[in-house]
């Protein structure tokens, strides 16, 4: 087992109202509630749902970017070359403010290696090339600056900086929403051999179930924070049992 989520809870802390807090303060919100499921190497979650429903907070928790008020989340400690670093790395939705303007794709990519110890500074002009190979990204391009790729070509070089610090989990948050359909179907498949070539684990976050359909060997259905169906892909988009879960089907064809 690679990743755990056990009776997990996250809550957005109480915000004071009026000067200094005179007239009071709201309780914590709870995002996400008792949410508990496994994930195995090589194997691909994709958790559905709403906007808004908590999945974008449950992945920021995972990857320790945001605090949890209960439960436990257990990742297997990977330690690789020189240096030790998390098994899990993001893939964010948006690919334009993801990748900062001012680094060039070679800065970009070898930023994280370099500091964790995985690349020396000589060798990671080599590796980056072979970085931008594998995301299907010609080789010349380590001197280019964001702003001169389509959205397509910089959510490969968003994977690319993800595989750098060689993960055995990428946490994909809706990462073709923000990509032309006819682009959608390029990324989602590079995905799908890049877990097959390099034997990852992937949590595919989306409110598009088409496209979870594609990737995913089981789904997870978030609703109002609560995990209220989890199965095997093929069962719970097929025969769903939860009312939810059908409803976002129904949606679906409509």
């Amino acid at each position: 087992m690679l990743l755990a989520v056990s009776h997990v809870s996250i809550a957005y802390p109480a915000r004071r109202h009026g000067l200094a807090g005179a007239l009071g303060a709201t309780a914590p919100r709870e995002v996400v509630h008792d949410v508990s499921f496994t994930l195995d190497a090589g194997e691909t979650l994709g958790l559905v749902g709403e906007s808004g429903c908590g999945k974008t907070t449950l992945a920021r928790a995972i990857m320790g970017l945001v605090p949890i008020a209960s439960g436990t989340i257990s990742l297997a400690n990977e330690k690789s070359g020189r240096g030790t670093v998390r098994p899990a790395q993001m893939v964010f939705q948006d690919p334009f403010s993801s990748l900062n303007p001012r680094l060039t794709v070679l800065d970009l990519l070898s930023e994280a290696p370099v500091v964790h110890g995985l690349w020396t500074k000589s060798e990671r002009e080599d590796r980056a090339r072979a970085l931008l190979a594998d995301v299907g990204l010609p080789p010349d391009i380590l001197l280019r600056y964001p702003h001169a790729f389509s959205g397509g070509q910089r959510q490969r070089l968003n994977i690319a900086r993800a595989l750098s610090l060689k993960p055995r989990l990428l946490v994909c948050d809706e990462p073709v929403s923000a990509l032309d359909v006819s682009v959608q179907a390029q990324v989602l498949n590079l995905l799908v051999d890049l877990q097959r070539r390099h034997g990852l684990a992937m949590l595919f976050i989306s409110h598009d179930i088409a496209v979870v359909r594609h990737v995913a060997d089981r789904v997870a259905v978030m609703q109002s924070g609560r995990i209220v169906e989890l199965g095997p892909a093929d069962r719970v988009l097929s025969k769903p049992e939860h009312p939810y879960t059908r409803r976002l089907l129904d949606a679906c064809l409509d």
